[in-house]
Protein backbone atom coordinates (compact mmCIF):
# COMPACT_ATOMS: atom_id res chain seq x y z
CA UNK A 1 0.00 0.00 0.00
CA UNK A 2 3.05 2.63 1.05
CA UNK A 3 4.75 1.64 -2.25
CA UNK A 4 1.52 1.73 -4.53
CA UNK A 5 1.28 5.23 -2.73
CA UNK A 6 5.13 6.00 -2.98
CA UNK A 7 5.25 5.14 -6.98
CA UNK A 8 1.71 6.90 -7.43
CA UNK A 9 3.47 10.23 -6.33
CA UNK A 10 6.66 9.65 -7.72
CA UNK A 11 4.68 9.52 -11.40
CA UNK A 12 2.76 12.64 -10.39
CA UNK A 13 5.81 14.75 -10.07
CA UNK A 14 7.51 12.76 -12.94
CA UNK A 15 4.52 14.27 -14.98
CA UNK A 16 4.21 17.58 -12.86
CA UNK A 17 8.04 18.08 -14.27
CA UNK A 18 7.30 17.54 -18.16
CA UNK A 19 4.03 19.70 -17.89
CA UNK A 20 5.04 23.01 -19.91
CA UNK A 21 1.49 24.40 -20.60
CA UNK A 22 1.76 28.01 -18.96
CA UNK A 23 5.55 28.57 -19.65
CA UNK A 24 4.99 30.38 -22.81
CA UNK A 25 2.73 32.91 -20.68
CA UNK A 26 5.39 33.50 -17.83
CA UNK A 27 7.95 33.84 -20.31
CA UNK A 28 5.81 36.76 -21.82
CA UNK A 29 5.35 38.15 -18.33
CA UNK A 30 8.57 38.01 -17.81
CA UNK A 31 9.62 40.13 -20.85
CA UNK A 32 6.98 42.58 -20.54
CA UNK A 33 8.25 43.39 -16.78
CA UNK A 34 11.25 43.96 -18.30
CA UNK A 35 10.46 46.35 -21.06
CA UNK A 36 8.04 48.57 -19.12
CA UNK A 37 11.41 48.73 -16.35
CA UNK A 38 13.06 49.83 -19.54
CA UNK A 39 10.98 52.45 -20.79
CA UNK A 40 10.19 53.71 -17.79
CA UNK A 41 13.65 54.57 -17.25
CA UNK A 42 14.13 56.14 -20.55
CA UNK A 43 10.80 57.84 -20.12
CA UNK A 44 10.55 59.12 -16.30
CA UNK A 45 10.57 62.43 -15.50
CA UNK A 46 13.36 63.78 -15.49
CA UNK A 47 15.18 61.34 -18.17
CA UNK A 48 17.56 62.76 -20.53
CA UNK A 49 15.54 61.32 -23.49
CA UNK A 50 12.73 62.76 -22.22
CA UNK A 51 14.05 66.50 -22.44
CA UNK A 52 15.09 65.69 -25.99
CA UNK A 53 11.51 65.05 -27.15
CA UNK A 54 9.97 67.79 -25.43
CA UNK A 55 12.33 70.29 -26.45
CA UNK A 56 12.26 68.74 -29.99
CA UNK A 57 8.59 68.83 -29.78
CA UNK A 58 8.45 72.69 -28.64
CA UNK A 59 10.45 73.45 -31.53
CA UNK A 60 7.87 71.94 -34.07
CA UNK A 61 5.06 73.53 -32.25
CA UNK A 62 7.01 77.05 -32.72
CA UNK A 63 7.71 76.10 -36.34
CA UNK A 64 3.77 75.08 -37.29
CA UNK A 65 2.53 78.24 -35.49
CA UNK A 66 5.00 80.42 -37.38
CA UNK A 67 4.23 78.97 -40.78
CA UNK A 68 0.62 79.93 -39.87
CA UNK A 69 0.96 83.33 -39.25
Amino acid sequence: MLTKLFVNAQLAFENFKKDERGVTAIEYAIIAVAISGVVFTVFKDSGPLKAALDAAMTKITSNITNVSK
